[in-house]
C-alpha cells in the first residue's frame, strides 16, 4: 500500500495502478480530501497575483476551488453513473470521492502561480493536468472499459464545473474600481 505523499506523486503521474488502489481502500477517503484541501490552497495562493487583492484573492481563491472540486465530482459522478455509464459500471460515491480527490494532486502546482507573470499560465495548465488524472480517475472508479467514455464524462462535468465556477467568481469577487 503506498503512502500519502506517494498517492499524491503516483495521481500526478496519471499512474492508473494508484487510482485503482486509492479506490478500493476506504481509508483513502480521509487522505483524498487532503489532497482537495491542500490543491484547493495552493489555488488560493496562486489567486493573490491573478487577482491581486491579496487576503481576499487567497480566501475567495480556495473557496471557489474547493467549491469546483465538489460541483465537479457530484456531476462527474451522476454523468458516468446515471447518464453515461457502461453495463458492468458499479460505483459508490465514497469511490470516485477518492480516485477525484486525489486527481487534483497536480492542482498543488497552483501556488506557483503566486509569482507574477505566471498565475493564468500555472491554473491553465494544471487545470489541464488534473482533468487528464480526472479521466484517468473516472476511468477505473466507474470501470470503463475505454478512456473515451471517461472523456466524455469529465469533460462535461470539468465544463459544468468551470461555469459555475466563473459564475460564482463573478457573483461574488472582488470588483475592480
Amino acid at each position: 500500500m503506498s503512502t500519502f505523499s506517494e498517492r499524491l506523486v503516483g495521481a500526478a503521474r496519471l499512474d492508473a495502478r494508484i487510482f485503482e488502489e486509492i479506490e478500493g481502500d476506504t481509508s483513502a477517503t480521509g487522505q483524498a480530501m487532503m489532497a482537495v484541501v491542500l490543491s484547493s490552497i495552493a489555488a488560493g495562493i496562486g489567486t493573490v497575483s491573478v487577482g491581486g487583492f491579496g487576503v481576499v484573492a487567497l480566501t475567495l481563491g480556495t473557496l471557489i476551488a474547493l467549491t469546483s472540486w465538489v460541483v465537479w465530482a457530484v456531476l462527474t459522478y451522476l454523468i458516468g453513473t446515471r447518464l453515461l455509464p457502461e453495463p458492468q459500471t458499479r460505483a459508490d460515491v465514497a469511490e470516485l470521492l477518492r480516485t477525484t480527490g486525489f486527481a487534483s494532486a497536480p492542482g498543488l502546482l497552483r501556488m506557483i502561480g503566486v509569482i507574477p507573470g505566471l498565475g493564468w499560465i500555472v491554473y491553465i495548465t494544471t487545470s489541464i493536468w488534473m482533468l487528464a488524472a480526472m479521466v484517468i480517475g473516472v476511468r477505473q472508479a466507474l470501470d470503463f472499459t475505454t478512456t473515451g467514455r471517461a472523456i466524455a464524462v469529465c469533460a462535461a462535468g470539468w465544463v459544468l464545473s468551470l461555469l459555475i465556477a466563473f459564475l460564482v467568481g463573478v457573483s461574488f469577487g472582488p470588483t475592480v474600481q
